[in-house]
């Protein structure tokens, strides 16, 4: 997924500004996709905590009835230094990218693309199911893997039932379940659902900080009462994590994970860097068509490729984080 912000800002994701935050991060709505775009709630990445573990970008977006309205069209557009992770509650989205990839998106069924040094691909929803509803997540590459080659993995978890939770683990391991795809860094992904009442606490890695992503209900987790799209933060240093549900009715989160992410990161657009003349150098490489990114086959668009935004004029630098 792209970030279409048309002015999108720098964050210099520097893991030494986080110490101060432990809490809720509430998300901010963005379109998708042009003028009559969809709406998407932007939990990460925010001033407050721009990583959780390596995830470093979180959108949550539906239910969406597209028999409305345009859907989601998201032309070519390129990636640097991450992997993107699909993962649907309902709906269908065709995936196209430069490595020749062409695949569905579909509920409950992990779609991941890695980009390394450089790869473009498309996003649109299919008419045939008209109700879009997921969430598009981004992992960060360490600096000993970024320039690591295109790769695409496929993996539908099983889900597990264990009184009143059912889990989907789609990355990492959990309660006795383990992905097969692989991850540059320890990471944990995975959908969770609780039945109305439902009480329980997770054994987790105590080396891992997590974040709850509220996609539906009424949930207590990490210290707080949060609501949709809503991500509560828990720092490393636990070994379980409780999660509950106060609401009549089911309830439904994606539980992220990971080690903490020790590297400074600059991230602009849809770029995953180091410094700011890399980042310029990405941005020009793409709009000159430069063959790191490749080239997208078949998609059916009005918009051949998605334009790189204007840099600002000044050099990308870091932002300070509030409490530091």
């Amino acid at each position: 997924m792209s970030n279409t912000d048309a002015s999108p800002v720098e964050l210099d994701c520097d893991p030494s500004t986080f110490a101060a935050f432990d809490g809720v991060l509430h998300p901010r709505e963005v379109p998708l996709g042009g003028p009559r775009a969809i709406r998407v709630r932007r939990t990460l990445p925010q001033r407050e905590r721009s990583l959780i573990g390596a995830w470093c970008f979180a959108d949550h977006y539906g239910p969406h009835d597209l028999r409305g309205g345009r859907g989601m069209d998201v032309p070519p557009h390129p990636h640097t230094g991450l992997q993107t992770v699909s993962w649907l509650f309902s709906g269908l989205i065709e995936h196209r990218d430069s490595n020749g990839v062409h695949a569905m998106v579909r509920p409950g069924e992990l779609n991941l693309m890695t980009a390394g040094a450089g790869i473009c691909h498309s996003e649109v929803s299919m008419a045939s199911s008209p109700v879009l509803h997921g969430v598009q997540l981004w992992v960060a590459l360490p600096d000993s893997d970024r320039h690591t080659a295109r790769d695409f993995a496929h993996h539908v978890p099983q889900p597990r039932t264990r009184g009143g939770l059912t889990a989907r683990v789609f990355l990492g391991e959990l309660d006795g379940e383990r992905s097969p795809v692989h991850t540059f860094t320890p990471l944990l992904g995975a959908q969770l659902d609780l039945a109305p009442g439902t009480r329980v606490a997770l054994d987790i890695d105590g080396a891992f900080e997590h974040g709850v992503l509220v996609d539906q209900g009424s949930v207590d987790a990490c210290g707080a009462e949060l609501g949709i799209a809503d991500m509560g933060f828990q720092s490393a240093g636990h070994d379980s994590l409780h999660l509950f549900n106060r609401g009549d009715g089911a309830a439904r989160v994606v539980l992220l994970g990971g080690v903490p992410f020790t590297e400074d990161l600059l991230m602009w657009w849809n770029f995953v860097g180091r410094s700011h003349d890399e980042i310029v150098g990405y941005r020009e490489e793409w709009q000159n068509h430069d063959a790191r990114f490749g080239a997208v086959t078949g998609y059916q668009g009005d918009t051949v490729r998605l334009p790189a935004p204007p840099l600002p004029h000044a050099t990308l630098k870091p932002r300070p984080q509030p409490g530091v």
